[in-house]
């Protein structure tokens, strides 16, 4: 039996009849046409579907849509206009930090929830919290430089901070 949800996705209401089992990545690229979230292992384990739900990155793969009603979603789409987030695609522009760009979206949005929550990170962090994300071209060299390169523009982050 289908399931109605009512969701906020990047900041518009969504209501939609789900199947149970369907993900909420099928249900964002198939239903709604957002197709920054890409489906690669399909078990949570490659990062290439990270959004944001209630504001916390999650893998969109294995979250189920009938369980999410009343979510607030934020997909890559939902960021276009995201200060942080047009730095971050710059840098990974300027450094080589994409190539055939199927993880990218998923770098991305990690990347700005790294760089949101820490401020500027080092290389050693930068390579701890990212190790979710899973690239098959890279290397990781030019990711890590493209996130160091707009780390060192922010604030180094104390507990006392809030963002």
């Amino acid at each position: 039996m289908n399931s109605k949800i009512t969701l906020t996705v990047n900041g518009a209401p969504v209501s939609a009849e789900v199947e149970p089992r369907m993900h909420l990545a099928d249900f964002l690229r198939e239903r709604l046409r957002l197709t920054s979230i890409h489906l690669g292992c399909e078990h949570g384990v490659c990062g290439a579907c990270t959004i944001f739900i209630d504001g916390a990155p999650a893998r969109s793969c294995i979250a189920l849509a009938a369980s999410l009603d009343g979510a607030d979603i934020r997909t890559l789409e939902g960021m276009k206009d995201d200060p942080l987030m047009l730095q971050i695609k710059e840098s990974f522009h300027q450094e080589h930090g994409l190539q055939c760009g199927f993880c990218t979206p998923g770098m991305l949005i990690s990347s700005w929830d790294l760089l949101r929550r820490e401020g500027n990170v080092d290389e050693a962090q930068i390579r701890r919290d990212m190790s979710g994300n899973l690239c098959r071209c890279t290397g990781y060299q030019g990711i890590v430089r493209s996130i160091r390169a707009v780390a060192e523009t922010l604030p180094v982050k104390t507990d006392e901070d809030t963002w």
